[in-house]
């Protein structure tokens, strides 16, 4: 759903009826993952994608349905052995979705966590008549499943997947209870777009700062000089910020969803900016510099008091070895690395390796409140 609110919220807005298709479970190399999101408007007009393209015609026909009659739909989708004309997955993998009219509350709600930065998670009934939804944050909630004791009992568990980060079907009795063969539910947990703090307004930082936006992160550039540190360079960044980059870093919300990318070339800025990051949770620490100016700066920070463990979170000289010259390849060797990082890739060539293309994702199957199984389909 998040791939597709902004869309979603505009023809909601403008009192067009929506029907929405979202990937609850995946087997093997579905393209796709969990919450994946394809959305279509009465008048046939779509946004976002479940599969890259394999079943997408099918899914949209389905959509079509929903939008006729109203009624919630689930279908999967697989490789096609039987059928040569049916729909299926060329990857080889199989995924489920769910469709169903979207909500003008429900979509106003998320639009505004999102806006605001908020974690919240959208529950939706598989099983049963009708959409039933349910929105969860750590401390409110909103909607029903059907009746307050399902809706507390819910809530308990959702708040742990938000918790963690995690989305996946939960199974549930209809009454709340533990019975896993009554109802299941799918929890798609909506968190805040991860953060990419470039320090440094220069021209690297300009092409950096594009691909951090085109991949989906909020991203700041952050520099103490405010003659480069201007719209004008950086009309596209969520923040420009002109401060010393150590003290923004120190007063700044960071995570291990957070990367920082350090391009100031000057150790005046780089050892009190590194001595701060490399002591804090972000997940992504890369420095731009030559191994000469690497190894200078190693020796300042060793004198500034930090270990080598934390030396060894640098990221030094910055980026996967694509042979990148100008600012723009130089950007996608970072954000090469910063993708590899986050998702546990090895930055080498997929034809050099064997078994799965795709890694596996963070979803899970909750069989009973409270119940951690194992992840859903088989590999």
């Amino acid at each position: 759903m998040r791939d597709v609110l902004d869309v979603v919220a505009g023809w909601v807005g403008a009192g067009r009826r929506v029907a929405v298709a979202t990937v609850v479970r995946t087997w093997e190399s579905a393209p796709r993952p969990a919450g994946a999101a394809l959305a279509v408007a009465e008048g046939g007009e779509v946004a976002g994608s479940v599969s890259g393209g394999c079943v997408e015609a099918a899914v949209h026909e389905l959509a079509c349905a929903v939008l006729a009659d109203g009624e919630p739909r689930r279908a999967r989708y697989g490789v096609s052995d039987d059928d040569a004309l049916a729909a299926g997955l060329t990857c080889g993998g199989v995924l489920e979705v769910f469709v169903a009219l979207a909500a003008a509350p429900v979509v106003e709600q998320l639009s505004a966590a999102v806006d605001e930065r908020r974690h919240v998670a959208l529950v939706t009934a598989l099983t049963g008549p009708g959409t039933r939804q349910l929105l969860v944050d750590p401390v409110h909630r909103s909607g029903s499943l059907g009746s307050a004791r399902l809706d507390d009992a819910v809530t308990d568990d959702v708040r742990g997947l938000l918790a963690a980060g995690t989305s996946g079907v939960l199974r549930v009795g209809a009454d709340g209870g533990r019975r896993p063969d009554d109802l299941e539910v799918f929890v798609e947990v909506l968190a805040p777009a991860p953060r990419l703090v470039v320090f440094g307004a220069i021209d690297f930082a300009a092409a950096v700062a594009r691909i951090g936006g085109f991949l989906g992160f909020h991203v700041t550039v952050c520099d103490a000089r405010p003659v480069f540190t201007t719209r004008l360079r950086f009309p596209d960044v969520d923040e420009l910020v002109v401060d010393w980059p150590h003290r923004y870093l120190a007063r700044t919300s960071v995570d291990a969803d957070t990367a920082l990318c350090v391009l100031t070339h000057d150790p005046k800025f780089d050892v009190p900016l590194l001595e701060v990051a490399l002591r804090g949770p972000a997940g992504y620490v890369g420095v731009m510099g030559s191994r000469r100016t690497h190894a200078d700066r190693l020796e300042r920070l060793r004198a500034a008091g930090l270990t080598e463990q934390e030396l060894s979170r640098l990221r030094s000289p910055v980026g996967l070895d694509l042979g990148a010259r100008t600012p723009e390849e130089t950007a996608v060797s970072i954000a090469a690395e910063i993708v590899a990082a986050r998702w546990g890739g090895t930055g080498r060539p997929l034809r050099t390796l064997r078994g799965r293309i795709h890694h596996d994702p963070f979803t899970t199957v909750v069989s009973g409140v409270g119940d951690l199984a194992p992840a859903a389909g088989p590999r």
